[in-house]
């Protein structure tokens, strides 16, 4: 069975709401107020997992990704958009905007497919981590933590539970660190 790897911008205080500032919430764009290099590129050492993995999205992320990615060129570019990607909304009806993307309503019974042979990594997309998180979907989260405190807004977790941390690691002013679920 392959992993399910969530990625997350978050903050000391678990806040992952409008890390880029484009929602326009009062805290908004706190990781972007630590520079591009600690957001640009590979931050969550996806590596291989972009030549053998697919990206899982809720609709609101992949259409914002959607604007920004098919332009774009260069090494990350050119494997964000090369990798395969799925998104799960029950209103999108296309997804042509950005290449090697498809569509799915039905995301538990995606994500057990998908699980049985590669491994998905989720970008963002809270509500769609929730899910997954409910159904026991999820093995591991790799999650870069930047050095600021918001005192509010939405966070990642909502419900009590135990992880395995299994890595720390210093990128910029961040830290990625790496749990796993052990479900």
């Amino acid at each position: 069975m392959s992993d399910l790897i969530v990625t997350e911008f978050v903050t000391l205080d678990d806040v992952v709401e409008d890390p880029d500032g484009r929602a326009g919430t009062p805290g908004g764009g706190w990781a972007f107020r630590h520079g591009e290099k600690a957001v640009a590129g590979d931050k969550f050492d996806l590596g291989p997992l972009f030549e053998t993995g697919v990206m899982l999205f809720g609709r609101t992320t992949w259409e914002h990704f959607s604007k920004l990615w098919p332009s774009r060129t260069g090494p990350f570019a050119d494997r964000m958009n090369a990798i395969p990607k799925v998104v799960v909304s029950k209103s999108l009806t296309s997804a042509d905007a950005w290449q090697n993307s498809s569509v799915t309503d039905d995301l538990v019974s995606t994500v057990r497919a998908l699980k049985a042979r590669q491994d998905i990594v989720v970008v963002g997309s809270i509500s769609v981590v929730r899910a997954l998180a409910e159904h026991g979907l999820v093995d591991e989260y790799r999650l870069m933590v930047f050095p600021t405190v918001l005192g509010a807004g939405e966070r990642l977790f909502t419900v009590p539970g135990e992880l395995r941390l299994t890595s720390v690691e210093q990128k910029g002013s961040g830290a990625l660190m790496r749990y796993r679920t052990d479900t």
